[in-house]
């Protein structure tokens, strides 16, 4: 029952039947834990059994062999449309499906329940994390062989698990403060076009009734990822599980305008110089790098260059040693072996990749700060907003070449998806500018907002011309 039949408020929400829907949700708990197990069960067996079989043949298909099913199911579909989830309903994948979520709640709920420590809340751990698992699923080669996947992607649950196992009661603290992906969701998140939003003045009437004698007070809801439920108004850290919906009928899930959140950001949770670092270097960096490295020629100029200066040098040992598959990539059966130049080369290709990208878009941002008038950094953290979709979308995009890749292995030509990436990048770049030209509109009009709109254009030409290298350039 909803807290407005109980108190008997007539406040309605602007959108009836998306705030029944939440409703619903809340009311059919038992149904959603069942998909949540069941997504824990799929995603065990498929990261689990193909780390045991033989590595797959070259006549080995998405249809034929558990192993390349498994690699098309995380990095061909996956991983992929969860951010497309993200873009489109918030959060809901970490709510209802995410495995990670599921597993360290549970484990949270028998652990020690230790409380949080100060380190864990670090606002720069969605950086540091999303950097560190990035440049190891790399070394790991994580996109081609299970193992990688056990690695990086197990190695990740078993450390939400242990971290459920001592701090919070029945909370998701790894997923609010360590999840290697927290980050990126929560940027992407901002573009959903619903959320779950506290009405404070409802909040507020509900308080006065109970006071009053004229409504019964019920125990807060089991908000999972730790949000103070009276201040929600941004999406990017609601995990829409929908435990809150009608509570003190002020909780609803609401429509509203696409990345509206980006133009007008939520007073409790402004842009901040983390998230202009994670998206910069990160997303539009350290993530474009990892794509770019196995394309590139210049990573190959590069490697040839540094062997044949080792080797005039008598050098040797970077070219002779390897290290464990769990480390570097290391499968000798498949002529598929980092030595510790490759894996040196590699990081070091991926770090300038986000050094250059992140500087360029960094400076194309200054410059429209600048062109606004006096310099303020939380107006430069706040431009950088309206880069988000083009993030997104990259990771996508980067992600999207294994899903091609395979099925072109199992003979579909693909010829339409270069196509497609172009289109996708138009569009995206368009609703950049948009977003670039209402965000700008808060600070300045006339000549001033299309001087700093300039800066903007620049720095999505910066983007544009990385993935035109990828995909046609090289």
């Amino acid at each position: 029952m909803s807290a407005c039949q109980i108190s008997g408020q007539t406040s309605a929400p602007r959108n009836p039947r998306l705030a029944a829907l939440g409703h619903a949700m809340q009311r059919h708990r038992k149904a959603i834990q069942a998909i949540q197990w069941g997504v824990v069960g799929l995603y065990a067996f498929l990261l689990l059994v193909p780390a045991w079989l033989p590595l797959p043949d070259h006549r080995a298909h998405i249809l034929s062999n558990l192993t390349v099913f498994a690699a098309f199911v995380f990095w061909g579909i996956w991983w992929p449309f969860v951010l497309v989830s993200m873009v489109l309903f918030g959060r809901l994948w970490c709510g209802v499906f995410c495995p990670e979520g599921s597993l360290s709640e549970a484990a949270s709920r028998i652990g020690l329940g230790r409380p949080i420590p100060p380190w864990m809340r670090w606002k720069g751990w969605p950086f540091v994390a999303f950097l560190g698992t990035t440049l190891y699923g790399q070394m790991a080669s994580v996109y081609q062989y299970p193992t990688g996947a056990l690695v990086v992607l197990g190695g990740s649950t078993v450390a939400a698990v242990a971290v459920g196992l001592v701090y919070g009661k029945g909370k998701r603290v790894w997923c609010r403060h360590l999840c290697p992906v927290n980050g990126v969701f929560a940027l992407l998140a901002k573009l959903a076009p619903v959320h779950y939003h506290a009405d404070k003045s409802a909040w507020e009437d509900y308080n006065r009734q109970v006071r009053q004698g004229e409504a019964v007070r019920h125990s807060a809801p089991d908000c999972a990822p730790l949000i103070p439920l009276k201040q929600l108004d941004s999406a990017s850290d609601c995990h829409m599980c929908s435990r809150c919906s009608g509570y003190k009928d002020a909780m609803r899930l609401e429509a509203r305008k696409p990345g509206s959140e980006l133009i007008t950001p939520s007073r409790d949770r402004p842009a901040s110089a983390w998230e202009f670092l994670l998206l910069n270097f990160g997303l539009l960096g350290i993530a474009i790098g990892a794509f770019h490295w196995t394309a590139s020629p210049w990573f190959v100029q590069l490697k040839q260059l540094s062997a044949v200066w080792l080797v005039n040098h008598d050098w040797l040992w970077p070219l002779e040693t390897t290290a464990p598959w769990w480390l570097l990539t290391n499968y000798p059966a498949q002529n598929d072996v980092f030595n510790l130049l490759d894996g040196g080369l590699l990081i070091a290709y991926i770090l300038a990749t986000s050094m250059v990208m992140g500087t360029l878009l960094s400076g194309c941002l200054a410059l429209a700060n600048r062109a606004l008038g006096t310099w303020s950094w939380q107006r430069l953290w706040h431009l950088a907003y309206a880069l988000i979709p083009l993030g997104g979308l990259g990771v996508f995009l980067g992600l999207s070449t294994t899903t091609v890749t395979l099925l072109r292995g199992d003979g579909l030509r693909m010829l339409w998806a270069n196509d497609a990436r172009a289109a996708l990048l138009i569009s995206c770049s368009a609703w950049c500018l948009w977003l670039s030209w209402k965000i700008l509109a808060r600070y300045a009009g006339g000549m001033r907002r299309l001087l700093a709109l300039g800066g903007m254009a620049l720095a999505i030409g910066v983007v544009l011309m990385a993935w035109w290298l990828m995909f046609w350039g090289w």
